[in-house]
């Protein structure tokens, strides 16, 4: 008999420095109740820690599964998450130059360039599959996202000279990140 869960947790955001987050995710091929649980527990993880987006990887889960709120802000108290399971980018066409930022590379902002406008296919928590039409910034949150299942931070797109503005903090970040993950109390 399954047990019944009661209310979402918290999960460990992993840092840059946690081999997990350099690796490629692997597909989801269960749709039951302990993924929709763990939905439940990574939705709740965005908002609780004031994210538009939350990938699997980046709470040490290696699936491709991530979650979206294109519109909401910590001011809002409107919610209205997207689940991305398995997605894949099927267009992309434009460029936009946007601030990114990340829960896994905190305290570090810089504009990344994307396409401004992506097609994208996924399946929902019923493994349905769906399509969808993105432009400018909710097209760079979802190619934010959907990095994470490819083993890609946003610092990756940086061009030398930026990354090297922020390889100071980056490196701190690592040094208190073991590859599994833990982080080490500097």
């Amino acid at each position: 008999m399954r047990k019944v869960k009661n209310s979402p947790k918290l999960l460990k955001i992993r840092i840059i420095g946690d081999n997990i987050l350099s690796q490629t995710a692997l597909p989801v091929t269960e749709f039951d109740e302990d993924l929709q649980d763990f939905i439940k527990d990574l939705t709740y993880t965005m908002y609780e820690t004031d994210g538009v987006g939350l990938a699997a990887p980046q709470v040490g889960v290696s699936k491709r599964i991530f979650v979206a709120d294109f519109d909401w802000s910590g001011e809002s108290s409107v919610k209205k998450p997207k689940v991305f399971i398995n997605a894949e980018i099927t267009f992309s066409d434009g460029l936009i130059n946007h601030e990114e930022g990340c829960l896994s590379v905190p305290d570090v902002y810089e504009k990344v360039k994307r396409p401004n406008v992506v097609k994208v296919k996924a399946q929902n928590v019923a493994g349905e599959y769906f399509e969808a039409e993105y432009i400018d910034y909710h097209a760079v949150v979802f190619q934010h996202e959907f990095d994470h299942l490819n083993g890609v931070l946003f610092v990756d797109h940086l061009p030398m000279l930026k990354y090297l503005m922020h390889k100071n903090k980056i490196d701190i970040l690592k040094s208190r990140t073991k590859p599994n993950g833990e982080n080490i109390q500097a």
